[in-house]
């Protein structure tokens, strides 16, 4: 089987120049992560690469928007098919080409810097990706679009840092994008929690506790918090004493209610338990947050 390292009608590839990389690597934003090379290979029939572990410098993501291929690392081979990406991490000797039978089309980019591992981490199997479907959202391939057109107009700068920071925008968008995949388990599991959430904010003037939350949404209060922790990064209750809060900083802001009137209205009957909540969520008590100047 013939084995082609470039070519493809319509292939596009971008080669950040060594000094390039350099500089970027220098800068505070480019020594967390910059982009090495970049490109777009459509209907890439006999696609094929081979790297040890030397030559694998950099980490490599690759995702299929169309047909099928395969790649192979730590012994372990991968069938990669249509809306799927997998991220080859440095390093790592790996081989990867297109499926005979289908070939895919793929866009590409080599990435370094100290937080690549935390966006890679988990990639190295094929994962789906999901695009907003209701054209609310931007989707990762206008964002891969964004960074070539950004370093297609040159090397400045500006270009580089621009294209730098949607590098960010694009990696964040793949990693936590997989909380949103839509299959049923997940779409519950967010449904839970945004129902929970919605169930609080009506209920900010009212005492409410973890099991009225849970019951709510028909959960066990083990299980439900567990769920709400692993989606927000905080337990109910904080959430709760956050929106709490947030409420009252709505009222400081645009009423000339005394505290003692405030805290009722966000489910507190206790002046002193609630100065001591505000200070402890905003850094200052209710009095200071009043008197400073914003805007």
């Amino acid at each position: 089987m013939p084995k082609l390292k470039e070519g493809f009608r319509g292939q596009r590839a971008i080669i950040i120049p060594s000094f390039i990389k350099d500089n970027i690597k220098n800068t505070p934003l480019g020594k967390l992560l910059y982009i090495t090379d970049i490109g777009f290979y459509p209907t890439a029939s006999h696609h094929y690469r081979e790297r040890n572990s030397e030559q694998a410098s950099e980490n490599v993501l690759i995702y299929c928007v169309k047909g099928e291929g395969w790649y192979k690392v730590r012994n372990q081979r991968y069938a990669v098919t249509q809306d799927h990406f997998f991220v080859i991490p440095a390093h790592e000797a790996h081989s990867y080409g297109c499926n005979e039978d289908n070939p895919w089309s793929i866009y590409w980019f080599h990435f370094s810097g100290e937080m690549a591992s935390f966006f890679t981490n988990g990639f190295e199997i094929p994962t789906p990706v999901q695009s907003p479907s209701d054209g609310t959202g931007i989707s990762p391939l206008e964002l891969f679009e964004e960074i070539y057109r950004a370093l297609d107009n040159g090397f400045s700068n500006n270009n580089i840092m621009y294209a730098t920071s949607t590098l960010f925008h694009f990696l964040g968008l793949l990693k936590y994008s997989r909380l949103y995949i839509d299959n049923n388990s997940v779409t519950q599991q967010l449904d839970v929690v945004d129902l929970s959430i919605r169930y609080m904010q009506d209920k900010l003037a009212q005492r409410i506790k973890l099991s009225d939350i849970a019951s709510e949404v028909h959960l066990s209060v083990s299980y439900f918090s567990n769920l709400f922790l692993k989606k927000t990064g905080f337990s109910p209750l904080q959430y709760l004493n956050m929106l709490r809060i947030r409420k009252a900083c709505q009222y400081l802001d645009n009423t000339n209610m005394k505290i003692n009137q405030i805290a009722p209205l966000v489910g507190i009957d206790d002046n002193f338990y609630f100065s001591r909540l505000f200070t402890k969520v905003m850094g200052i008590t209710p009095s200071q947050y009043r008197s400073d100047k914003k805007g």
